[in-house]
């Protein structure tokens, strides 16, 4: 029984027009490329995770195509909501209409094997940014951010820290090992304290596990192990598509 991870599937069955294939060769044939990878590897004892941006839908209902095509997937899958997942709905909508091998995390924990994982979306920070890392095919030139924007997005980003305080609290304390998935990274790729990885640590999480950045240079080897935690990007372009061991 292993925990494997892949963020960012994209998938678009639902909305064909949004396809990732739109955004180079390197996305061709995507969700063709995550099943093949994902049945090579993954049994039906095993264990994934899933850090958000899952579907391109706009409602739940119209997700039900890309979930279904998760849900036939071998293994138990956790999800948590990523910034394009406007078809998450709430916990009790949510609860009524995913397959049966999909759980979520939403202010909850999920407990698996000895394995307790919590978790939440999280947000852009001014503490850190990785712009320096992405392949800008067509670079455009970058604006300063207003005053307004910037506090609108700090407020969001105190909310979901206190988000993901409120999942962390509830995680097993019998637990052998402790997951957190955040869609954003909650570190910078120098592995600097931030008050997202202090969360981590006061919690005693031993992985954590994120996605959102796509187009990153060839050759990087980004984050790793600070102050006890081991951070893991999961991002499907950057894992070549294929799910990653984690445990």
């Amino acid at each position: 029984m292993a925990i494997f991870s892949i963020s960012d599937l994209h998938l678009a069955f639902s909305v064909p027009s949004k396809t990732m294939e739109a955004f180079g060769p390197a996305w061709k044939d995507y969700a063709n490329q995550i099943e093949a990878n994902w049945r090579s590897l993954i049994s039906q004892d095993d264990l994934v995770l899933i850090a958000g941006d899952i579907s391109w839908a706009m409602t739940l209902e119209e997700a039900q195509i890309d979930l279904k095509w998760i849900d036939n997937l071998p293994g138990t899958k956790v999800m948590i909501r990523g910034n394009h997942d406007y078809w998450w709905g709430s916990t009790s909508k949510m609860l009524k209409m995913m397959p049966p091998t999909i759980h979520f995390i939403q202010n909850n924990v999920f407990n698996w094997n000895g394995v307790s994982i919590g978790g939440t979306r999280l947000w852009d920070s001014s503490e850190y940014g990785f712009h320096e890392f992405i392949d800008f095919q067509n670079p455009k030139p970058q604006t300063p951010q207003k005053e307004e924007e910037k506090q609108t997005q700090e407020k969001i980003f105190e909310r979901e820290l206190e988000r993901l305080k409120l999942s962390l609290k509830q995680l097993d304390p019998k637990a052998h090992t402790r997951i957190a998935l955040t869609h954003y990274p909650p570190i910078s790729s120098a592995l600097r304290p931030s008050r997202a990885s202090a969360i981590l640590e006061e919690n005693k999480i031993d992985i954590c596990i994120f996605g959102h950045l796509h187009s990153l240079k060839q050759g990087l080897n980004l984050f790793g192990t600070a102050r006890g935690v081991k951070y893991i990007l999961t991002s499907a372009d950057y894992l070549n598509f294929t799910p990653v061991l984690v445990l």
